[in-house]
């Protein structure tokens, strides 16, 4: 992977255009407000919800969504433990967003979601603890597909418990991510699936990192309640009626279901989110060679095949309903 020198937001990437920013723990406007636009550029009704044709939007309503990857997506489980596809990114970013406005992305990662709103003329500013995701980030966006992209996305190293230091309140349409799974991750792979194939994984650990403040180190409960404080601060920076997308899966543990989508349902609703949609993603056209888990006594889903798309919003206030 191509290493990018050290940048900070007055300073782009080499051969880097105008509209990609980074910023590193310790740059001079890391923990300061962002020069940042937030508002439309296209020309739809102001009470519309986002740029789509009626076309589009009925294929979103579908309570299931598949996606393909494609050349850009990255599947090298060595260079990120869970990566989701640009598509997937891209139809819940013009789903709930106009061009111009600006999407967040709390744990950001490998960048998919910075990859996606270049695509689509959207401002976004993703955010990551690891300094080598966030290269990664500057990496990927360094190849736009855009050429007319006049929004600008920016990779921040930085803790999501931090995100508010950057952005005025009532700015965000969006707010997109899939988060750590709590210590789900943090151990090592021991799926029968695996043990027979040629797979790298097979033993390894596929957590983020064992940095103390990763949600990944967490257990449940703990994770639950952090990832209620962060949510909770980010709550303000929403626009009324912005909504708060987050990906994830449930699994199985030690022969116990752990269903980390309800428990994020229940710590937003105490934090002041309201439940819109669950909508299912529907991973079976891009999962190889599952494995007979249960067979032939104890049945068990395979959680690869499916993951949840929770969809939340800031509710508006009386006033701001009439």
């Amino acid at each position: 992977m191509e290493k990018l020198r050290h940048s900070t937001v007055q300073s782009t990437p080499p051969n880097c255009t105008a509209n990609l920013r980074m910023i590193l723990e310790g740059d001079d406007l890391y923990r300061q407000k962002l020069s940042i636009k937030n508002q439309r550029t296209c020309r739809c009704a102001s009470n519309h919800l986002n740029c789509m044709a009626a076309k589009e939007w009925l294929k979103s309503q579908l309570g299931v969504w598949q996606f393909f990857y494609e050349a850009r997506d990255i599947r090298d489980k060595n260079v990120h433990p869970a990566t989701f596809p640009i598509s997937l990114a891209k139809r819940v970013i013009e789903l709930f967003t106009h061009e111009g406005e600006l999407v967040i992305d709390p744990f950001v990662g490998s960048g998919t979601t910075l990859v996606a709103a270049q695509d689509l003329s959207r401002n976004a500013v993703g955010f990551d603890l690891q300094r080598h995701y966030i290269e990664l980030c500057a990496n990927r966006l360094l190849h736009s597909t855009n050429l007319y992209n006049t929004a600008e996305q920016i990779a921040i190293q930085d803790d999501a418990r931090h995100i508010r230091d950057y952005f005025e309140e009532d700015t965000v349409s969006l707010i997109w991510t899939s988060p750590p799974y709590a210590n789900l991750l943090n151990r090592e792979r021991k799926n029968k699936s695996r043990r027979h194939r040629k797979n790298e994984q097979l033993g390894k650990i596929e957590q983020y990192s064992q940095d103390e403040r990763d949600l990944g180190t967490l257990s449940l409960e703990s994770y639950k309640v952090a990832m209620g404080d962060i949510f909770e601060r980010l709550l303000p920076l929403l626009k009324p009626k912005g909504h708060c997308v987050i990906n994830v899966p449930d699994m199985w543990w030690e022969n116990e279901r752990i269903t980390i989508h309800v428990a994020l349902i229940e710590e937003l609703r105490k934090r002041g989110y309201e439940l819109r949609n669950i909508i299912i993603w529907d991973r079976t056209n891009i999962v190889n060679q599952i494995g007979i888990f249960g067979w032939p006594s104890n049945y068990i889903t395979m959680g690869v095949t499916f993951e949840y798309l929770l969809d939340f919003w800031r509710p508006a206030s009386d006033a701001e309903n009439r």
